[in-house]
């Protein structure tokens, strides 16, 4: 008897968020089909029923993010007006380069937590990536509406909130983390008050 679609779904949802948390722990490299399906629960055989290659299974964990990630999760239990895109920025610039999000390695953001494995992936995972750097530029570019160079300061902002989560993530020196941390949102802010 075949599954309903209903059911197939939630099976692909699980395999996808299984292999979210293990390649923002581990890499795309290190992670093996196995191991993400043993984590959903299922076995290898189930993979092929849901997804062609461990390539598109990527792309899907990378755009699994724009769902799942800190900043959709506060804003979709309320409480933020989406009607006020400088709020959201603040809100988005605040959160993202928070200790909150920094000390949780599951909801890493797979512009920071992935990059040069991205780099090296298809063109399906590159994809995924392409839309949440515009996703993430969207919500700065709304909140600077009628400035003549919108575009370049909201790249600017993703730019900065990206490379400051880059490198926190690699020094073991806790002052350190948060200063760059720090600079970044000075300099985030700055753009979006300039």
């Amino acid at each position: 008897m075949p599954y309903s679609p209903e059911h197939k779904a939630q099976t692909r949802a699980r395999i996808v968020e299984s292999a979210r948390r293990l390649f923002n722990r581990h890499g795309f490299q290190q992670v093996t089909i196995d191991q993400i399906m043993a984590e959903a629960g299922l076995t290898r055989g189930a993979f092929y029923h849901h997804f062609e290659s461990k390539d598109e299974l990527y792309a899907a964990a990378v755009a699994s993010f724009a769902a799942c990630n800190p900043f959709s999760v506060k804003v979709s239990r309320g409480g933020v007006p989406l009607d006020d895109p400088r709020r959201l920025a603040y809100m988005l610039v605040d959160l993202y380069l928070s200790d909150e999000v920094l000390d949780d390695i599951n909801m890493h953001c797979p512009l920071y937590a992935l990059p040069s494995d991205v780099a090296r992936a298809g063109l399906e995972p590159q994809q995924a990536y392409t839309d949440l750097i515009r996703g993430m530029s969207e919500v700065y570019r709304c909140a600077l509406q009628g400035a003549s160079d919108a575009d370049r300061r909201a790249e600017s902002m993703v730019s900065l909130c990206v490379g400051g989560m880059v490198l926190a993530r690699t020094t073991n020196d806790p002052g350190l983390r948060r200063s760059l941390r720090a600079s970044a949102r000075h300099q985030a802010l700055a753009l979006l008050n300039a």
